[in-house]
Protein backbone atom coordinates (compact mmCIF):
# COMPACT_ATOMS: atom_id res chain seq x y z
CA UNK A 1 0.00 0.00 0.00
CA UNK A 2 1.17 3.64 -0.92
CA UNK A 3 2.10 6.08 2.04
CA UNK A 4 -0.23 7.67 4.31
CA UNK A 5 0.46 11.41 2.52
CA UNK A 6 0.27 9.82 -1.22
CA UNK A 7 -2.92 7.90 -0.88
CA UNK A 8 -5.68 10.25 -3.01
CA UNK A 9 -8.19 7.86 -4.22
CA UNK A 10 -11.57 5.53 -3.07
CA UNK A 11 -11.04 6.39 0.93
CA UNK A 12 -14.24 5.74 1.40
CA UNK A 13 -16.52 2.87 0.42
CA UNK A 14 -19.15 6.00 -1.02
CA UNK A 15 -16.36 8.02 -2.68
CA UNK A 16 -15.39 4.94 -4.14
CA UNK A 17 -18.77 3.22 -5.54
CA UNK A 18 -19.29 7.31 -6.74
CA UNK A 19 -16.25 7.11 -9.03
CA UNK A 20 -16.80 3.60 -10.30
CA UNK A 21 -20.43 4.79 -11.45
CA UNK A 22 -19.12 7.54 -13.06
CA UNK A 23 -16.35 5.58 -14.90
CA UNK A 24 -18.88 3.03 -15.82
CA UNK A 25 -21.69 5.59 -17.01
CA UNK A 26 -19.14 7.18 -19.19
CA UNK A 27 -18.33 4.48 -21.12
CA UNK A 28 -21.09 3.23 -21.58
CA UNK A 29 -22.25 6.93 -22.83
CA UNK A 30 -19.52 7.47 -24.95
CA UNK A 31 -20.01 3.82 -26.53
CA UNK A 32 -23.76 4.74 -27.26
CA UNK A 33 -23.67 8.68 -28.55
CA UNK A 34 -21.70 10.27 -30.96
CA UNK A 35 -18.78 11.52 -30.17
CA UNK A 36 -19.31 14.95 -31.73
CA UNK A 37 -22.29 15.42 -30.03
CA UNK A 38 -20.79 16.37 -27.24
CA UNK A 39 -19.59 19.92 -26.21
CA UNK A 40 -16.16 18.88 -24.52
CA UNK A 41 -15.02 16.58 -26.88
CA UNK A 42 -12.82 19.36 -28.90
CA UNK A 43 -11.12 20.70 -26.28
CA UNK A 44 -8.53 23.86 -27.50
CA UNK A 45 -5.85 22.61 -24.81
CA UNK A 46 -5.03 19.01 -24.48
CA UNK A 47 -1.62 17.03 -25.24
CA UNK A 48 -1.65 14.30 -27.95
CA UNK A 49 1.86 12.86 -28.48
CA UNK A 50 3.18 10.14 -30.35
CA UNK A 51 6.30 8.47 -28.91
CA UNK A 52 8.63 8.39 -31.64
CA UNK A 53 10.70 4.93 -31.62
CA UNK A 54 14.32 4.83 -33.33
CA UNK A 55 15.94 2.33 -32.12
CA UNK A 56 16.56 -0.39 -34.56
CA UNK A 57 14.26 2.02 -36.33
CA UNK A 58 11.07 0.35 -35.08
CA UNK A 59 9.00 3.73 -35.80
CA UNK A 60 12.02 5.60 -37.87
CA UNK A 61 14.17 5.51 -39.96
CA UNK A 62 13.21 2.67 -42.20
CA UNK A 63 16.23 2.78 -44.33
CA UNK A 64 20.22 3.45 -43.57
CA UNK A 65 21.94 7.17 -45.07
CA UNK A 66 24.45 5.72 -46.58
CA UNK A 67 24.10 8.12 -49.74
CA UNK A 68 23.19 11.67 -51.02
CA UNK A 69 20.04 9.52 -52.32
CA UNK A 70 19.60 7.50 -49.15
CA UNK A 71 20.09 10.40 -46.45
CA UNK A 72 17.09 11.83 -48.56
CA UNK A 73 14.91 8.80 -48.59
CA UNK A 74 15.58 8.90 -44.92
CA UNK A 75 14.55 12.51 -44.48
CA UNK A 76 11.82 11.84 -46.75
CA UNK A 77 10.28 9.09 -44.81
CA UNK A 78 10.50 11.10 -41.55
CA UNK A 79 8.60 14.19 -43.41
CA UNK A 80 5.35 11.80 -44.38
CA UNK A 81 5.80 10.46 -40.83
CA UNK A 82 4.83 14.48 -39.12
CA UNK A 83 2.38 15.09 -42.02
CA UNK A 84 0.43 11.94 -41.06
CA UNK A 85 0.77 12.74 -37.40
CA UNK A 86 -0.18 16.48 -37.95
CA UNK A 87 -3.23 15.29 -39.88
CA UNK A 88 -4.03 12.78 -37.09
CA UNK A 89 -4.70 16.01 -34.19
CA UNK A 90 -1.05 15.05 -32.74
CA UNK A 91 0.93 18.13 -31.07
CA UNK A 92 3.66 16.12 -29.59
CA UNK A 93 6.35 14.34 -30.79
CA UNK A 94 8.68 12.15 -28.32
CA UNK A 95 11.92 11.55 -30.79
CA UNK A 96 13.96 9.00 -29.30
CA UNK A 97 17.35 10.86 -29.33
CA UNK A 98 19.50 8.71 -26.75
CA UNK A 99 18.99 5.32 -27.32
CA UNK A 100 21.75 2.92 -25.49
CA UNK A 101 24.47 4.94 -24.47
CA UNK A 102 23.92 6.01 -27.96
CA UNK A 103 22.74 9.21 -29.98
CA UNK A 104 21.02 10.72 -33.38
CA UNK A 105 23.02 13.86 -33.04
CA UNK A 106 26.56 14.71 -33.03
CA UNK A 107 27.54 14.41 -29.18
CA UNK A 108 30.90 15.47 -27.28
CA UNK A 109 29.69 12.48 -24.99
CA UNK A 110 28.32 9.78 -26.69
CA UNK A 111 28.39 8.11 -30.36
CA UNK A 112 26.13 7.85 -33.10
CA UNK A 113 23.38 5.32 -32.97
CA UNK A 114 23.66 3.19 -35.99
CA UNK A 115 20.08 3.23 -36.95
CA UNK A 116 20.92 6.42 -39.00
CA UNK A 117 23.97 5.32 -40.94
CA UNK A 118 23.77 1.49 -40.25
CA UNK A 119 27.52 1.03 -38.88
CA UNK A 120 27.59 2.31 -35.03
CA UNK A 121 29.47 4.93 -33.90
CA UNK A 122 29.49 6.03 -37.79
CA UNK A 123 27.76 9.54 -38.71
CA UNK A 124 24.98 9.72 -41.02
CA UNK A 125 26.02 13.10 -42.41
CA UNK A 126 23.69 15.29 -41.22
CA UNK A 127 22.10 16.11 -37.83
CA UNK A 128 19.15 13.98 -37.56
CA UNK A 129 17.75 16.21 -34.45
CA UNK A 130 17.88 19.58 -36.12
CA UNK A 131 16.07 17.70 -38.80
CA UNK A 132 13.38 16.32 -37.27
CA UNK A 133 13.08 20.09 -35.11
CA UNK A 134 13.06 21.85 -38.05
CA UNK A 135 10.30 19.73 -39.64
CA UNK A 136 8.22 19.25 -36.32
CA UNK A 137 8.00 23.11 -36.10
CA UNK A 138 6.65 23.81 -39.75
CA UNK A 139 3.96 21.33 -38.52
CA UNK A 140 3.12 23.53 -35.58
CA UNK A 141 3.88 20.66 -33.36
CA UNK A 142 6.54 20.24 -30.34
CA UNK A 143 9.14 18.24 -30.30
CA UNK A 144 10.63 16.37 -27.04
CA UNK A 145 14.26 14.95 -26.99
CA UNK A 146 13.60 12.04 -25.50
CA UNK A 147 16.60 10.20 -23.65
CA UNK A 148 16.76 7.26 -22.16
CA UNK A 149 18.50 7.09 -19.11
CA UNK A 150 19.63 3.96 -16.76
CA UNK A 151 19.79 1.62 -19.38
CA UNK A 152 23.03 1.66 -21.98
CA UNK A 153 22.50 -1.22 -24.34
CA UNK A 154 24.31 -5.14 -24.51
CA UNK A 155 27.26 -5.07 -22.27
CA UNK A 156 29.37 -5.12 -25.20
CA UNK A 157 27.45 -3.05 -27.05
CA UNK A 158 29.25 0.43 -28.26
CA UNK A 159 27.45 2.67 -26.13
CA UNK A 160 27.85 0.34 -22.68
CA UNK A 161 32.15 -0.16 -23.82
CA UNK A 162 32.30 3.67 -24.21
CA UNK A 163 31.20 4.46 -20.72
CA UNK A 164 33.18 1.73 -18.81
CA UNK A 165 35.98 2.63 -20.22
CA UNK A 166 35.45 6.11 -19.10
CA UNK A 167 33.59 4.98 -16.06
CA UNK A 168 34.87 1.67 -14.95
CA UNK A 169 32.33 1.70 -11.69
CA UNK A 170 29.45 3.58 -13.12
CA UNK A 171 28.09 0.90 -15.16
CA UNK A 172 26.83 -2.17 -13.15
CA UNK A 173 25.81 -5.63 -15.58
CA UNK A 174 22.66 -7.64 -15.14
CA UNK A 175 22.68 -10.46 -17.30
CA UNK A 176 23.59 -9.45 -20.95
CA UNK A 177 22.94 -5.98 -20.34
CA UNK A 178 24.81 -2.67 -19.19
CA UNK A 179 23.29 -0.14 -16.69
CA UNK A 180 24.13 3.65 -15.08
CA UNK A 181 24.05 3.06 -11.34
CA UNK A 182 21.53 5.13 -9.85
CA UNK A 183 22.89 5.16 -6.72
CA UNK A 184 26.69 6.79 -7.84
CA UNK A 185 26.31 10.33 -8.04
CA UNK A 186 28.52 10.75 -11.05
CA UNK A 187 24.76 9.23 -12.73
CA UNK A 188 23.07 12.06 -12.43
CA UNK A 189 25.83 14.34 -13.50
CA UNK A 190 26.50 12.72 -16.73
CA UNK A 191 23.35 12.40 -17.52
CA UNK A 192 22.46 16.12 -16.46
CA UNK A 193 25.42 16.85 -18.77
CA UNK A 194 23.70 14.87 -21.65
CA UNK A 195 20.32 16.94 -21.46
CA UNK A 196 22.36 20.06 -21.28
CA UNK A 197 23.93 19.59 -24.67
CA UNK A 198 20.52 19.20 -26.05
CA UNK A 199 19.22 21.80 -24.46
CA UNK A 200 22.09 24.54 -25.03
CA UNK A 201 21.99 22.88 -28.87
CA UNK A 202 18.80 22.66 -29.97
CA UNK A 203 15.42 24.44 -30.02
CA UNK A 204 13.72 21.67 -28.50
CA UNK A 205 10.56 22.41 -26.38
CA UNK A 206 11.11 19.13 -24.06
CA UNK A 207 13.79 16.86 -22.47
CA UNK A 208 11.72 13.47 -22.20
CA UNK A 209 13.33 11.02 -19.68
CA UNK A 210 12.68 7.30 -19.80
CA UNK A 211 13.56 4.52 -17.51
CA UNK A 212 14.46 6.89 -15.02
CA UNK A 213 14.03 4.14 -12.70
CA UNK A 214 16.40 1.28 -11.05
CA UNK A 215 15.63 -1.55 -13.75
CA UNK A 216 12.94 -4.26 -12.55
CA UNK A 217 16.06 -6.89 -12.44
CA UNK A 218 18.43 -4.71 -9.91
CA UNK A 219 18.77 -6.13 -6.53
CA UNK A 220 17.97 -3.42 -4.67
CA UNK A 221 20.01 -3.16 -1.18
CA UNK A 222 18.48 0.15 0.35
CA UNK A 223 15.59 1.13 1.47
CA UNK A 224 12.62 2.31 -1.05
CA UNK A 225 12.93 5.47 0.94
CA UNK A 226 16.46 5.97 0.02
CA UNK A 227 16.39 4.01 -3.89
CA UNK A 228 13.36 7.29 -4.32
CA UNK A 229 15.95 9.34 -3.00
CA UNK A 230 18.38 8.50 -5.30
CA UNK A 231 16.51 8.66 -8.58
CA UNK A 232 14.91 12.13 -7.64
CA UNK A 233 18.53 13.22 -7.01
CA UNK A 234 19.36 12.55 -10.95
CA UNK A 235 16.03 14.28 -11.94
CA UNK A 236 16.95 16.90 -9.82
CA UNK A 237 20.47 17.72 -11.60
CA UNK A 238 18.98 17.02 -15.14
CA UNK A 239 15.83 19.44 -14.00
CA UNK A 240 18.36 22.35 -12.82
CA UNK A 241 21.05 22.44 -15.86
CA UNK A 242 17.97 22.13 -18.17
CA UNK A 243 16.09 25.14 -16.78
CA UNK A 244 19.03 27.25 -16.07
CA UNK A 245 19.27 27.17 -19.81
CA UNK A 246 16.25 27.61 -20.58
CA UNK A 247 13.63 27.47 -18.30
CA UNK A 248 10.30 27.15 -20.60
CA UNK A 249 11.74 23.65 -22.03
CA UNK A 250 9.24 21.05 -20.60
CA UNK A 251 10.82 18.52 -18.23
CA UNK A 252 8.78 15.25 -18.20
CA UNK A 253 9.32 11.57 -17.82
CA UNK A 254 7.25 8.20 -18.46
CA UNK A 255 6.77 6.32 -15.08
CA UNK A 256 5.62 3.49 -14.55
CA UNK A 257 1.70 3.29 -15.35
CA UNK A 258 0.61 2.19 -11.75
CA UNK A 259 2.09 5.10 -9.03
CA UNK A 260 1.66 2.81 -6.51
CA UNK A 261 -1.32 0.01 -4.93
CA UNK A 262 -4.55 1.95 -3.89
CA UNK A 263 -6.49 1.43 -1.25
CA UNK A 264 -8.94 -0.71 -3.59
CA UNK A 265 -6.80 -1.53 -6.42
CA UNK A 266 -3.76 -3.28 -6.04
CA UNK A 267 -1.18 -2.84 -8.81
CA UNK A 268 0.26 -6.72 -9.08
CA UNK A 269 3.53 -5.58 -7.65
CA UNK A 270 4.29 -3.47 -10.55
CA UNK A 271 4.09 0.57 -9.41
CA UNK A 272 6.55 3.27 -10.21
CA UNK A 273 6.37 4.25 -6.13
CA UNK A 274 7.39 1.28 -4.31
CA UNK A 275 8.55 -1.41 -7.21
CA UNK A 276 11.13 0.87 -8.89
CA UNK A 277 11.57 3.95 -6.78
CA UNK A 278 9.48 6.68 -9.14
CA UNK A 279 8.52 9.56 -7.35
CA UNK A 280 6.65 10.48 -10.25
CA UNK A 281 4.05 12.41 -8.30
CA UNK A 282 6.14 13.76 -5.81
CA UNK A 283 8.32 15.21 -9.26
CA UNK A 284 5.07 16.69 -10.40
CA UNK A 285 4.60 18.59 -6.54
CA UNK A 286 7.87 19.87 -6.31
CA UNK A 287 8.49 21.26 -9.52
CA UNK A 288 11.40 18.77 -10.94
CA UNK A 289 8.56 18.43 -13.76
CA UNK A 290 6.36 19.72 -15.61
CA UNK A 291 4.52 16.91 -17.85
CA UNK A 292 4.26 13.16 -17.10
CA UNK A 293 3.23 10.48 -19.60
CA UNK A 294 2.63 7.51 -17.74
CA UNK A 295 3.09 4.61 -19.38
CA UNK A 296 -0.64 3.14 -18.53
CA UNK A 297 -0.61 0.29 -21.01
CA UNK A 298 -3.47 -1.89 -18.98
CA UNK A 299 -7.27 -1.71 -19.78
CA UNK A 300 -10.29 -2.20 -17.65
CA UNK A 301 -9.45 -1.71 -13.19
CA UNK A 302 -5.88 -2.25 -14.09
CA UNK A 303 -6.21 1.37 -15.97
CA UNK A 304 -9.42 3.75 -15.00
CA UNK A 305 -8.78 3.85 -11.15
CA UNK A 306 -4.87 4.63 -11.95
CA UNK A 307 -5.67 7.35 -14.82
CA UNK A 308 -7.87 8.77 -11.84
CA UNK A 309 -5.21 8.76 -9.48
CA UNK A 310 -2.72 10.65 -11.72
CA UNK A 311 -5.69 13.14 -13.02
CA UNK A 312 -5.83 14.10 -9.27
CA UNK A 313 -2.45 14.18 -8.27
CA UNK A 314 -1.35 16.22 -11.00
CA UNK A 315 -0.90 19.40 -8.94
CA UNK A 316 -1.64 21.88 -12.09
CA UNK A 317 0.12 20.26 -14.02
CA UNK A 318 0.10 17.93 -17.33
CA UNK A 319 -0.33 14.70 -17.58
CA UNK A 320 -1.03 12.40 -20.69
CA UNK A 321 -1.21 9.10 -19.91
CA UNK A 322 0.52 6.89 -22.78
CA UNK A 323 -1.97 4.24 -24.52
CA UNK A 324 -0.94 0.76 -25.08
CA UNK A 325 -1.98 0.56 -29.06
CA UNK A 326 0.77 -2.02 -29.69
CA UNK A 327 -1.58 -4.64 -27.66
CA UNK A 328 -3.86 -3.86 -30.26
CA UNK A 329 -2.06 -6.14 -33.13
CA UNK A 330 -2.64 -9.81 -33.63
CA UNK A 331 0.94 -10.27 -32.74
CA UNK A 332 0.40 -8.96 -29.58
CA UNK A 333 -2.99 -9.19 -27.02
CA UNK A 334 -5.28 -8.47 -29.89
CA UNK A 335 -7.23 -5.97 -28.10
CA UNK A 336 -10.28 -4.46 -29.58
CA UNK A 337 -10.60 -1.11 -30.70
CA UNK A 338 -13.32 -0.29 -28.18
CA UNK A 339 -10.55 -0.91 -25.37
CA UNK A 340 -8.33 2.24 -26.46
CA UNK A 341 -11.50 4.09 -27.24
CA UNK A 342 -12.62 3.79 -24.15
CA UNK A 343 -9.78 4.53 -22.32
CA UNK A 344 -9.78 7.94 -24.70
CA UNK A 345 -12.66 9.08 -23.60
CA UNK A 346 -12.37 8.70 -20.03
CA UNK A 347 -9.03 10.29 -20.04
CA UNK A 348 -10.74 13.24 -21.66
CA UNK A 349 -13.68 13.62 -19.49
CA UNK A 350 -10.71 14.05 -16.41
CA UNK A 351 -8.75 16.84 -18.23
CA UNK A 352 -6.14 14.30 -19.22
CA UNK A 353 -4.30 14.14 -22.48
CA UNK A 354 -3.36 10.75 -24.51
CA UNK A 355 0.08 9.24 -25.84
CA UNK A 356 0.26 6.66 -28.15
CA UNK A 357 2.98 3.48 -28.41
CA UNK A 358 4.33 2.94 -30.67
CA UNK A 359 4.34 5.27 -33.70
CA UNK A 360 4.48 2.67 -35.99
CA UNK A 361 1.49 1.11 -34.90
CA UNK A 362 -0.63 4.51 -34.80
CA UNK A 363 0.32 5.57 -38.40
CA UNK A 364 -0.22 1.87 -39.65
CA UNK A 365 -3.89 2.30 -38.72
CA UNK A 366 -4.04 -1.03 -36.49
CA UNK A 367 -7.72 -1.69 -35.95
CA UNK A 368 -9.03 1.68 -37.01
CA UNK A 369 -6.83 3.91 -34.67
CA UNK A 370 -5.41 6.16 -36.78
CA UNK A 371 -9.15 6.68 -38.31
CA UNK A 372 -10.58 6.82 -35.45
CA UNK A 373 -8.40 10.04 -34.09
CA UNK A 374 -8.05 11.84 -37.33
CA UNK A 375 -11.39 11.58 -38.42
CA UNK A 376 -13.27 11.96 -35.04
CA UNK A 377 -11.75 11.64 -31.57
CA UNK A 378 -9.03 14.56 -32.74
CA UNK A 379 -10.42 15.94 -36.03
CA UNK A 380 -9.80 19.68 -34.83
CA UNK A 381 -6.30 20.82 -33.66
CA UNK A 382 -5.82 21.43 -29.63
CA UNK A 383 -2.83 23.38 -28.31
CA UNK A 384 -0.42 22.34 -25.50
CA UNK A 385 -1.50 23.33 -22.03
CA UNK A 386 0.51 26.35 -21.18
CA UNK A 387 3.25 26.18 -18.50
CA UNK A 388 1.46 28.97 -16.53
CA UNK A 389 3.42 27.22 -13.07
CA UNK A 390 6.92 28.61 -14.52
CA UNK A 391 5.78 32.35 -16.40
CA UNK A 392 2.19 33.27 -16.66
CA UNK A 393 2.13 37.02 -18.54
CA UNK A 394 0.76 36.38 -22.30
CA UNK A 395 1.79 38.72 -24.78
CA UNK A 396 0.35 41.57 -25.92
CA UNK A 397 -1.40 40.67 -29.46
CA UNK A 398 -0.38 41.97 -33.08
CA UNK A 399 -2.03 45.25 -33.71
CA UNK A 400 -1.17 45.45 -37.66
CA UNK A 401 -2.52 43.29 -40.31
CA UNK A 402 -3.31 43.04 -44.01
CA UNK A 403 -4.61 40.68 -46.34
CA UNK A 404 -2.88 40.20 -49.83
CA UNK A 405 -5.58 39.21 -51.69
CA UNK A 406 -3.21 38.58 -55.22
CA UNK A 407 -1.33 35.92 -53.06
CA UNK A 408 -3.98 35.45 -50.25
CA UNK A 409 -1.66 35.76 -47.47
CA UNK A 410 -2.63 37.03 -44.65
CA UNK A 411 0.03 39.30 -42.90
CA UNK A 412 0.86 40.52 -38.96
CA UNK A 413 3.01 42.53 -36.87
CA UNK A 414 3.00 44.82 -33.46
CA UNK A 415 3.17 41.65 -31.31
CA UNK A 416 5.19 41.93 -27.83
CA UNK A 417 6.58 39.48 -26.07
CA UNK A 418 6.34 40.16 -22.37
CA UNK A 419 8.73 37.09 -21.27
CA UNK A 420 11.88 36.05 -21.50
CA UNK A 421 11.25 33.26 -24.26
CA UNK A 422 14.04 34.07 -27.08
CA UNK A 423 10.80 34.60 -30.00
CA UNK A 424 6.96 34.38 -30.54
CA UNK A 425 4.53 32.21 -31.94
CA UNK A 426 1.42 32.79 -33.55
CA UNK A 427 -2.10 30.84 -34.07
CA UNK A 428 -4.64 31.89 -36.53
CA UNK A 429 -8.30 31.26 -36.42
CA UNK A 430 -10.83 31.68 -39.03
CA UNK A 431 -14.72 31.79 -38.89
CA UNK A 432 -17.63 32.75 -40.58
CA UNK A 433 -18.86 34.77 -37.59
CA UNK A 434 -17.45 37.88 -36.16
CA UNK A 435 -15.69 38.16 -33.49
CA UNK A 436 -14.09 34.79 -34.20
CA UNK A 437 -14.09 32.44 -31.34
CA UNK A 438 -10.67 32.05 -30.47
CA UNK A 439 -11.96 29.47 -27.65
CA UNK A 440 -13.46 26.82 -30.02
CA UNK A 441 -10.75 24.45 -31.37
CA UNK A 442 -12.96 24.42 -34.55
CA UNK A 443 -11.63 27.86 -35.55
CA UNK A 444 -7.88 27.15 -34.89
CA UNK A 445 -6.39 26.81 -38.55
CA UNK A 446 -2.54 27.19 -38.09
CA UNK A 447 -0.82 26.98 -34.72
CA UNK A 448 2.52 28.16 -33.62
CA UNK A 449 3.54 29.69 -36.75
CA UNK A 450 6.78 31.02 -37.01
CA UNK A 451 6.28 33.57 -39.23
CA UNK A 452 4.25 36.87 -39.25
CA UNK A 453 2.18 35.99 -42.22
CA UNK A 454 0.63 32.63 -43.68
CA UNK A 455 -0.76 31.67 -47.09
CA UNK A 456 -4.83 30.88 -46.63
CA UNK A 457 -6.59 28.24 -48.75
CA UNK A 458 -9.74 30.32 -48.96
CA UNK A 459 -11.09 33.79 -47.74
CA UNK A 460 -14.13 34.47 -48.80
CA UNK A 461 -16.66 35.22 -46.39
CA UNK A 462 -14.29 34.44 -43.55
CA UNK A 463 -13.45 36.62 -40.70
CA UNK A 464 -10.10 35.95 -38.75
CA UNK A 465 -8.09 35.79 -35.33
CA UNK A 466 -4.62 35.95 -34.90
CA UNK A 467 -3.04 35.80 -31.30
CA UNK A 468 0.90 35.76 -30.28
CA UNK A 469 1.83 32.83 -28.24
CA UNK A 470 4.97 32.78 -25.93
CA UNK A 471 6.95 29.18 -25.66
CA UNK A 472 5.88 28.71 -22.04
CA UNK A 473 1.87 28.32 -23.76
CA UNK A 474 1.00 31.70 -22.79
CA UNK A 475 -1.41 33.02 -25.44
CA UNK A 476 -2.19 36.94 -26.17
CA UNK A 477 -5.51 38.10 -26.77
CA UNK A 478 -6.69 38.18 -30.11
CA UNK A 479 -6.82 40.29 -32.85
CA UNK A 480 -9.90 40.52 -34.91
CA UNK A 481 -10.45 41.03 -38.70
CA UNK A 482 -12.70 41.29 -40.96
CA UNK A 483 -13.04 41.27 -44.77
CA UNK A 484 -14.10 44.30 -46.21
CA UNK A 485 -15.42 45.01 -49.79
CA UNK A 486 -12.36 45.16 -52.05
CA UNK A 487 -9.09 43.86 -51.86
CA UNK A 488 -8.27 45.27 -48.22
CA UNK A 489 -8.61 44.23 -44.40
CA UNK A 490 -8.92 46.54 -42.01
CA UNK A 491 -8.83 46.14 -38.36
CA UNK A 492 -12.20 45.41 -36.59
CA UNK A 493 -13.21 46.34 -33.10
CA UNK A 494 -13.04 43.21 -31.09
CA UNK A 495 -14.97 45.43 -28.06
CA UNK A 496 -18.05 44.31 -26.93
CA UNK A 497 -21.08 46.45 -27.67
CA UNK A 498 -22.03 49.45 -25.95
CA UNK A 499 -24.77 48.59 -23.17
CA UNK A 500 -25.05 50.34 -19.62
CA UNK A 501 -27.60 47.64 -18.56
CA UNK A 502 -30.34 49.13 -20.02
CA UNK A 503 -30.23 50.37 -23.34
CA UNK A 504 -27.77 48.94 -26.04
CA UNK A 505 -26.43 50.61 -28.31
CA UNK A 506 -26.11 49.32 -32.13
CA UNK A 507 -23.42 50.99 -34.17
CA UNK A 508 -24.80 52.27 -37.39
CA UNK A 509 -22.63 50.33 -40.01
CA UNK A 510 -24.85 47.17 -38.33
CA UNK A 511 -27.99 48.82 -39.34
CA UNK A 512 -26.93 48.79 -43.16
CA UNK A 513 -28.64 45.84 -45.29
CA UNK A 514 -31.85 43.94 -44.90
CA UNK A 515 -32.44 43.22 -41.01
CA UNK A 516 -35.70 42.87 -40.05
CA UNK A 517 -34.93 41.96 -36.62
CA UNK A 518 -32.57 41.80 -33.98
CA UNK A 519 -32.39 38.54 -31.84
CA UNK A 520 -30.51 38.40 -28.28
CA UNK A 521 -28.93 34.65 -27.80
CA UNK A 522 -26.88 33.46 -24.52
CA UNK A 523 -23.46 32.45 -24.83
CA UNK A 524 -25.05 28.78 -25.38
CA UNK A 525 -27.56 29.86 -28.37
CA UNK A 526 -30.97 29.99 -26.47
CA UNK A 527 -32.95 33.03 -27.88
CA UNK A 528 -34.42 35.41 -24.53
CA UNK A 529 -35.54 38.41 -26.87
CA UNK A 530 -36.72 39.68 -30.13
CA UNK A 531 -36.71 43.07 -31.51
CA UNK A 532 -37.62 44.53 -34.42
CA UNK A 533 -35.65 46.54 -35.98
CA UNK A 534 -36.45 50.01 -35.37
CA UNK A 535 -33.72 52.96 -34.43
CA UNK A 536 -29.91 52.46 -33.52
CA UNK A 537 -30.93 51.11 -29.77
CA UNK A 538 -32.84 48.36 -27.81
CA UNK A 539 -34.32 48.44 -24.27
CA UNK A 540 -32.53 45.39 -22.38
CA UNK A 541 -33.59 46.69 -18.84
CA UNK A 542 -35.66 42.93 -18.72
CA UNK A 543 -33.28 41.26 -19.58
CA UNK A 544 -30.86 39.53 -16.29
CA UNK A 545 -27.38 40.37 -15.75
CA UNK A 546 -25.14 38.15 -18.18
CA UNK A 547 -23.51 38.27 -21.28
CA UNK A 548 -25.34 37.48 -24.49
CA UNK A 549 -24.97 37.78 -28.06
CA UNK A 550 -26.44 40.39 -30.58
CA UNK A 551 -27.75 39.03 -33.64
CA UNK A 552 -29.61 40.14 -36.88
CA UNK A 553 -32.57 38.12 -38.97
CA UNK A 554 -33.52 39.47 -42.18
CA UNK A 555 -37.15 38.37 -44.21
CA UNK A 556 -35.10 35.27 -45.70
CA UNK A 557 -34.78 33.73 -42.04
CA UNK A 558 -30.52 34.29 -42.32
CA UNK A 559 -29.15 35.35 -39.25
CA UNK A 560 -25.61 36.83 -38.64
CA UNK A 561 -23.87 37.22 -35.08
CA UNK A 562 -23.09 41.19 -34.45
CA UNK A 563 -21.34 40.98 -31.63
CA UNK A 564 -21.61 40.20 -27.84
CA UNK A 565 -22.63 42.96 -25.02
CA UNK A 566 -22.71 42.46 -21.31
CA UNK A 567 -25.84 43.57 -19.22
CA UNK A 568 -24.69 44.66 -15.75
CA UNK A 569 -26.72 46.51 -13.59
CA UNK A 570 -26.14 47.29 -10.04
CA UNK A 571 -28.77 45.49 -7.56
Amino acid sequence: MRNEKNISTFATKSTFMKRLFVIILLIFTFLQTDAQSYGYIYPKREVRAVWLTTIGGLDWPHGYAQSVSSIQKQQDDLKKLLDLYQRAGINTILLQTRIRGTVIYPSQYEPWDGCLSGIHGKSPNYDALQFAINETHKRGMELHAWVVTIPVGKWNALGCRRLRSRYPSLIRRIGEEGFMNPENPQTAQYLANICKEITDNYDIDGIHLDYIRYPETWDIKVSRSKGREYITNIVREIHDQVKAEKPWVKMSCSPIGKHDDLSRYWSYGWNAYTRVCQDAQGWLHNGLMDELFPMMYFKGDQFFPFAIDWAEQRHGKIVAPGLGIYFMAATEKNWKIDTIVQEMHVLRQYGLGHAYFRGRFFTDNTKGIYTFASEQFDKYPALVPAMTWEHSVPPMAPTKIYLNQTTSTLHWSGAINTGHSPYLLYNVYASRTYPVDINDARNLIAQRVQRPYIRLVNTKDFYYAVTAMDRYGNESEAAQYGTQTGTTVTKAHATLLTCNGYCLQIPQIMLQGDTQYFTIETLTGTVVATFRQHGNSIDVSRIANGMYTLRTLNRKGISHRLGYFVVKRRP
